[in-house]
């Protein structure tokens, strides 16, 4: 007789290794999530340190990472650190980076140890939040637990934000009213300490030294009544500032007007005695502000048109050095000049035509370009450029315009003149033999395109 025997183990569901197997295969797979820490710090104060702040936010926000290892959560290896900027903006360099990763589907979930790590600003923050929104990624704050998937949570997070948008402004506050409090009472508060000064122990100290040269400038614009004439001297003398920059007109004007030299400390516009000493006479400070008060544009423009530099930017020495426009004034009349660059640096000697007429010069110039323009070979040489994007442009045409310019030209404006030398005239090289002109062929070409819109508009009036 035959005996029926149980199944074996193996075959058995119910045993222990196949409800094991069971278990296993109903288990849910975790998803992996990449974790970016992002740390910032406002100043820069501590960052030496060989375990700052930001070392302490990472390492909080690395611990609670390593917490959610079941959950799937994974370090990246990059390191998102802003240290010594301010979170009012979004203008960090490593915050930019965690975006840009974040855009290119690198990080799943963004972990920061409190949300004004990250932003300040309800709106920036707002901004920031569409990103993650878009890219499908997470953000947690280690010390303030919500969820941004939710309703709740995004208020919560908008209260959060508020509250240190708040907490933002009120700390500015504190401190324009503590730089204002220190302003009235004459205190130096920081920043580039003005030519003539030093700063110890968060005072101003006069430097002997640069003190004689404010005060010398202050003389000499007396003297000379022209920033443009004494920053020019200024800059042919090599002076400069305390930080190695050539004292140029900008820098000039900046000197002059500051009242930090008669021992002010300004504030929102506001002049407070200031704890440092003077170094500019009241006397002499009023009669710079005096001369400032004349309109340098009308001083200037009058000048300019009664004496244009038609030859500026276009004349150069034997040399090839640039030669600059100059004048004097003798017995109350006005002399024009060019002068080389060498002369004004080195002097008269080592340039063998330093100085010449301006007046001279330009009649030379003007009386050469008229005489070039009615040449047969300029003005087939402009035809056959010109033709090109002017329809319908004959020889004679562009015969009868220039001849038309050369009668117009006494009528023309200084300003006007200057323009069309500038467009006509390449390059001028003055030298011991004579004059050497060079002409623009394609400012000849654009002459008579203007010549010709405007005797066609005269036509059709």
């Amino acid at each position: 007789m035959t005996r029926m025997t149980r199944s074996s183990r193996a075959d058995n569901p119910q045993t222990p290794a196949a409800k094991a197997g069971q278990s296993l295969s109903n288990r849910p797979v975790i998803q992996k999530l990449r974790c970016a820490v992002y740390t910032r710090k406002s100043s820069e104060e501590g960052l030496e340190m060989e375990f700052n702040s930001l070392d302490a936010q990472r390492e909080a926000c690395e611990a609670y990472i390593s917490s959610q290892r079941a959950e799937g959560w994974l370090l990246v290896s990059d390191r998102y650190d802003d240290g010594g900027f301010s979170g009012g903006t979004l203008e960090r360099p490593a915050l930019k980076r965690l975006l840009a990763d974040i855009e290119a589907g690198r990080v799943d979930v963004v972990v920061v140890y409190k949300i004004d790590r990250l932003s300040r600003s309800l709106m920036d923050f707002s901004r920031l939040v569409e990103v993650f929104d878009r890219q499908n990624v997470t953000f947690v704050s280690v010390t303030q637990s919500f969820n941004t998937t939710t309703s709740m949570g995004r208020l919560t997070l908008n209260v959060l934000l508020s509250f240190a948008q708040f907490e933002r402004e009120v700390i500015g506050e504190r401190i324009r009213d503590k730089f204002a409090a220190s302003r009235r009472k004459g205190m130096w508060m920081g920043g580039w300490a003005p030519l003539g000064y030093e700063v110890r122990d968060r005072k101003l100290i006069v430097n002997e030294e640069d003190a004689k040269l404010v005060r010398s400038i202050f003389q000499r614009f007396l003297k000379t009544g022209s920033a443009t004439i004494l920053a020019r001297q200024l800059i042919q003398e090599g002076v400069r500032n305390k930080y190695g920059k050539l004292i140029d007109k900008g820098i000039l004007y900046k000197l002059l007007n500051n009242p930090v030299y008669i021992g002010e400390a300004v504030h929102k516009g506001v002049s407070y005695p200031g704890e440092h000493a003077a170094l500019i006479d009241r006397k002499v400070w009023d009669k710079v502000q005096a001369q400032f008060q004349i309109n340098p544009r009308k001083r200037s423009g009058a000048a300019r048109s009664q004496t244009p530099s038609l030859l500026k930017g276009l004349i150069f020495g034997p040399r090839g050095v640039a030669m600059s426009p100059s004048h004097t004034r003798k017995s109350g009349r006005l002399y024009r000049y060019y002068v080389s660059q060498t002369t004004l640096k080195q002097g008269a000697a080592d340039c063998p035509v330093g100085r010449v007429p301006a007046a001279e010069i330009e009649k030379i110039v003007i009386d050469q370009v008229r005489m070039l323009l009615r040449s047969p070979e300029i003005i087939v040489q402009t035809w056959r450029s010109a033709r090109k994007s002017i329809k319908g442009l004959t020889e004679p045409n562009v015969r009868t315009a220039l001849l038309e310019f050369d009668q117009l030209w006494n009528q023309l404006f200084p300003a006007e003149q200057v323009r069309i030398v500038q467009l006509l005239v390449e390059r001028i090289d003055v030298g011991v033999e004579g004059v050497d002109i060079r002409l623009r062929v394609e400012g000849v070409t654009s002459l008579v395109g203007e010549l010709a819109n405007a005797t066609n508009q005269r036509d059709a009036a």
